[in-house]
């Protein structure tokens, strides 16, 4: 079971990086904060100081459209706002 699905990058989180070494991950919903602290420092080689966690809901939504009622959801997540030890950064980008 992989602990981290994704990175998230988006301009506020890319931004949080530049500033005060934040980074985004999406993570496993029955993780906890040691083991994401313990499986980023495992994938990416740094230390991490903090990590914050928010869990997000599935949205669901209802059209009204001219077929009929057309209704949805969108996916429930983990998401996790890992900082690291100043001076060291991830960079997302060298793989592309």
């Amino acid at each position: 079971m992989s602990i981290i699905i994704k990175p998230i990058i988006t301009e506020k989180i890319t931004k949080e990086g530049e500033v005060f070494n934040r980074f985004g991950f999406v993570v496993d919903k029955k993780a906890n904060k040691v083991q994401i602290k313990k499986a980023v420092e495992a994938a990416y080689g740094i230390t991490v100081v903090d990590v914050n966690t928010m869990n997000y809901r599935a949205d669901r939504t209802v059209k009204y459209t001219k077929s009929g009622l057309i209704s949805g959801k969108t996916n429930a997540y983990k998401k996790a706002i890992v900082q690291v030890k100043e001076g060291e950064t991830i960079d997302f980008y060298n793989n592309i």
